[in-house]
């Protein structure tokens, strides 16, 4: 998110937008990323258990991921337009969980959500929190198609490492210290 860790809100659903899925596109992403016959032969895709061209499971969440990072970028823009300091993004540390529910099809218009579940207090990465997000993705007769369960790192706004971590820090940086630490 871009908000500082201290004023993401829990539980809140950020809507990420929308994209309508075509058959054009749904077969170029097949043919380069994940060329199975059901993402880019409608014909043989008519004889497959999905009964029809479908698009990969992976351009579903590339959509996604997409939206997520410009949905993201545009709220960069709100707080500064409200006077503020945008928050700072970190990395992910991974995905936990990601489920293809049902299949998107030619003509679908799939929503994405972004909700933070939870977060927590980084214990490894001092100024640094941990948030746990649920994407969720629906398609235009509000069926489910794909939800994922994502971590990654927000910067406290107002942390100051304290003196005793400082000395620490500046001691493994001496040779013989750092050694004896183990680095």
């Amino acid at each position: 998110m871009t908000r500082w860790f201290e004023e993401i809100i829990v539980d809140q659903p950020f809507p990420l937008g929308s994209h309508t899925f075509t058959q054009e596109e749904i077969i170029r992403f097949g043919k380069r990323y994940d060329p199975q016959y059901f993402h880019v032969d409608p014909e043989a895709a008519r004889h497959s258990h999905f009964g029809g061209l479908v698009a990969s499971g992976w351009h579903t969440v590339s959509v996604g991921h997409r939206k997520m990072v410009d949905r993201l970028s545009e709220e960069e823009d709100v707080v500064r337009a409200e006077g503020g300091t945008p928050g700072v993004s970190g990395p992910s540390p991974g995905v936990n969980r990601m489920d293809f529910h049902a299949p998107v099809r030619p003509g679908d218009t799939v929503r994405y959500t972004l909700t933070v579940t939870g977060k927590r207090v980084s214990n490894s990465l001092p100024g640094w929190g941990l948030l746990f997000n649920l994407i969720e993705a629906h398609n235009h007769r509000d069926e489910l198609v794909y939800s994922a369960d994502l971590v990654g790192f927000s910067k406290l706004r107002d942390y100051r490492m304290p003196m005793r971590l400082k000395m620490l820090m500046a001691l493994s940086r001496v040779r013989v210290v750092g050694r004896l630490l183990g680095r």
